[in-house]
Formats: C-alpha cells, structure tokens, sequence
C-alpha cells in the first residue's frame, strides 16, 4: 500500500518398469542384464543429479555470493511530509554518503552492489569503504575496509547500469549492522535510490570514507543511496541461499520502528538464523509499488522491475510475492504520485501473479504467493466494497489454484476473528492498514520455513 505506505510441486520422477534382460541364456545372458542394469541406473542417477543441481546453487570453486542484504531501487523525487526530505534530486558532490545496513547471515568476505539505473550520465565513485557499525554514523575503530572495483579505488558506472565491487575479506556475523561510506568527488546528478526506509543515511562534507566517528556526517535522512545489494560469501553448502520478498509497502516496512529491524523480512530473517538455516533475505519492497501500472513515486510496475529486483540477485533460491494492495485502492486514494489509477479486476491482478510466477519457474526459482492484507480498516481511503470483492477473489486463488509453489497466508495472519475484512485489533499501526511489531511477527510466524 502507498506509505502513511501448500504445498511444494510435486517432484516428477519416472518411475518405469525395471528394464527386463534379453532372453539369452549362460555367461553371455547374465552380462547383458547386468549391463542394461547399469545402464538404467546411471540414467536415473543423471536425472536425479540435473534436479538437484537445479536446485541448488552451482559450486565452481570460486566463492557462493548470497544477498545478505539488498533494496529495490527507484527514481528520484522530491520529498514529501509522510516520507520525509532525501536528496534525490540534488544528488552529492564533494560529500561523504554513509549508509547503514543489516546483514541477515555471515560470511567471510563482502562486497557491495551499486545502481545507476535511472542516471542520464555517467556516475564516478571515488571511492568506498565498509566497516562494522558502531551506531548511527559511527564506525568501529579498525574495522573500515578500502573497497576496489576491478583493481581500482573508484568506478565509472554507465547509466541504467549497475557495478560490483571486488570481495573484501571482511568476517560478519548473522544479523550484525555494516556502514557503506562512499565518496563522490564531482557532482553525480540526480540519485537512483530507495525512497522509504525503518533507517537513517548520513551525509558529511568532503572526504571521510575512514572516519570512526560520526561527527562529520551532521545530515541525515531516511533513504538508501545508489547501494541496492550487500553480498557475502561462505561456506558451499547445499543449503545456502537468498530469499527475496518482493511487495509493496507491508513489505517495504511502512508502520515498523525507526532502526528497529522490526520489518516482518526482519523477523523472517530472525527465525531462519535461530533455526541455523543458512538463507539471505533481501527485502525487495517498494511502498505504493503495484503489479499493473508504473508511478512516479512509487516504482515500476512489478513485471518491469522483477528482473533487476529478484531475478538477478546472487545464490536466489525463493521468491515471496506480495502485491495487488495498491492495484486495488488507488482509483480510491486520488494520489497525483500514483499517477494513472485504472479499476483492475481480479482476472487482470491474477495474470500480472501468473506472468511473475512464470518468470520465477523459468529461472529453477521458488515462488510463494502472499495473499493480500485487510484493508477495510484503513483510515485513508483505500477500502471499497468493489475493490474487496476483488480481494477476496485473487486471495482465493492465490490459495487455491496451485500456481504458486507454496503460501504464506498475510490476510489470514492480520485478520480480525470478528470481521476477516478488518485487521485484528493491536497487529495495525495508527493508519489501521500496515502492520505494528506484533502484526509483522504473525506474518513472519506464518511462513513456513520448509517452503523457502
């Protein structure tokens, strides 16, 4: 929503008869049996063996990258009073942007990805650093590490393009906090960037890629600049991997605490380290980002974004789709930044949900379809009794029908026992739409770990 914000497929194996030998008879017989033996199992075995390297991350002898964490990146725009200032539009020059992020699992060596997708020029990064967060700007002594890109200390990235630093052997561990400090030396012009965050991003004067403290970083705002993906490596294990969750702003985190990491990808995030089960979450959210429509504030529509947000992220595994909130309730909001608001109809929601999920199976990718939130309680007008009905037709489809791999129940999680239109009282912030800390734990207590 705009900001104020089953089971797995069966495996199918042939199972055919087991091979009968020639009728032949004597030492030549038992030869030609056992041969045909042979040959039907090492068939079986390749088959078997082409499944599971499907479905596990491929180990070359190089390092297995998995997005420890990432964010999806939008146009710039102008601030406004609910998502407060950003410096999009103006862009940086001469100054120091320090950024800080949450990794959901370890590793032993880091390296970040940065976007220029929506620059008209081409973008130089002087230079870059990572280091362990100390809180706020702060940084602990010792821990910051020069980045290179290609051997080099900065990087020209093309517009529409994006760039990857080199790895650096820094050791993190599940769920710790990292600083990204980049400097641009000359004006970079407007900044792909991601509009709405439960973070704060810090901004100095000059040259302070080092700094261990954070007296030179005296701007701040809640958004993410250029940085859209950090990614660690480790051990190869089968089980490694990323889970995106891709959404709107229930995803997004609109509702969660301020540098809290209350987001429900937060407590996933959570309960898959408590577990000890080696899988990333990046939180693929936009705030107002819907399946059918673009809008200047709120993100491409999810089909054109899908690639760059979910597709290619490294060591994916599952992606986790939420959307049609915003499809819904715009006709109702009359929100100039949602630009074009058409009515869409179940049918149209549906095969915007089909076409992602194609585009999931195509890659060897799980998809788990989130049915959508209540909306009936929300105080700004985004709830009619048009729009529940076609609510309640995609939710039951998407439970249903069989065409995602597996659900997580969202609308189950948040409803009210008394009116399954309306969220249960104390799981809303004050909007009464978008979860609070208790409601983003039902959703995450909600996923079945087995199916990511």
């Amino acid at each position: 929503m705009r900001s104020p914000h089953h089971s797995f497929p069966r495996r199918s194996l042939m199972h055919s008869a087991k091979p009968r030998p020639p009728r032949t008879t004597g030492r030549r017989g038992m030869l030609a049996a056992v041969t045909a033996l042979l040959t039907a199992l090492v068939v079986s075995a390749a088959a078997v063996a082409r499944e599971d390297a499907r479905q596990q991350p491929r180990a070359t002898g190089g390092p297995v990258w998995t997005g420890a964490w990432g964010t999806a990146v939008q146009r710039p725009v102008e601030g406004s009073e609910d998502k407060g200032p950003n410096w999009s539009r103006q862009g940086f020059a001469d100054q120091s942007v320090r950024q800080v992020v949450r990794v959901a699992t370890g590793g032993s060596t880091v390296r970040i990805r940065l976007s220029h997708t929506y620059g008209t020029t081409p973008l130089r990064i002087t230079a870059a650093t990572v280091g362990r967060s100390a809180g706020d700007a702060q940084v602990w002594p010792g821990t910051a590490r020069e980045l290179r890109f290609g051997g080099s200390q900065g990087t020209t990235i093309a517009p529409g393009r994006d760039a990857v630093s080199d790895a650096e052997a820094l050791s993190t561990s599940p769920l710790e906090k990292l600083t990204v400090t980049l400097y641009f030396a000359g004006r970079t012009g407007p900044a792909t960037f991601h509009r709405f965050t439960t973070a704060t991003s810090y901004r100095a004067a000059g040259r302070h890629l080092s700094d261990s403290g954070g007296d030179a970083f005296q701007d701040a705002t809640n958004a993410w600049y250029f940085l859209s993906g950090v990614e660690v490596s480790g051990p190869a294990t089968p089980r490694r991997g990323t889970v995106v969750v891709f959404g709107d702003s229930l995803v997004d985190g609109t509702g969660a605490t301020p540098g809290a990491d209350n987001r429900f990808t937060d407590k996933l995030a959570e309960r898959l380290v408590a577990d000890r089960r080696p899988l990333d979450v990046v939180n693929a959210g936009i705030g107002g980002n819907r399946i059918l429509n673009d809008s200047p504030c709120y993100g491409d529509k999810a089909e054109d974004r899908f690639r760059r947000d979910v597709l290619d992220r490294p060591g994916l595994r599952t992606v986790i789709i939420h959307l049609g909130a915003n499809d819904i309730g715009a006709p109702e909001m009359g929100d100039p930044c949602m630009g074009s608001a058409p009515r869409v109809t179940a049918r149209q929601l549906i095969e915007g949900h089909k076409k992602l999920i194609r585009a999931a199976h195509a890659r060897g990718v799980k998809a788990v379809g989130a049915t959508i939130l209540p909306m009936k309680g929300a105080l700004f007008p985004v709830y009619s009794e048009r729009g529940e009905k076609v609510r309640a037709a995609v939710n039951h489809w998407i439970r249903t029908s069989g065409a995602y791999d597996s659900v997580l129940d969202v609308d189950r999680a948040l409803a009210s026992p008394a009116d399954p239109a309306l969220p249960r009282p104390g799981y809303v912030v004050e909007d009464g739409l978008h979860p609070n800390e208790a409601g983003s734990h039902a959703i995450a207590s909600a996923v079945d770990l087995n199916a990511l």
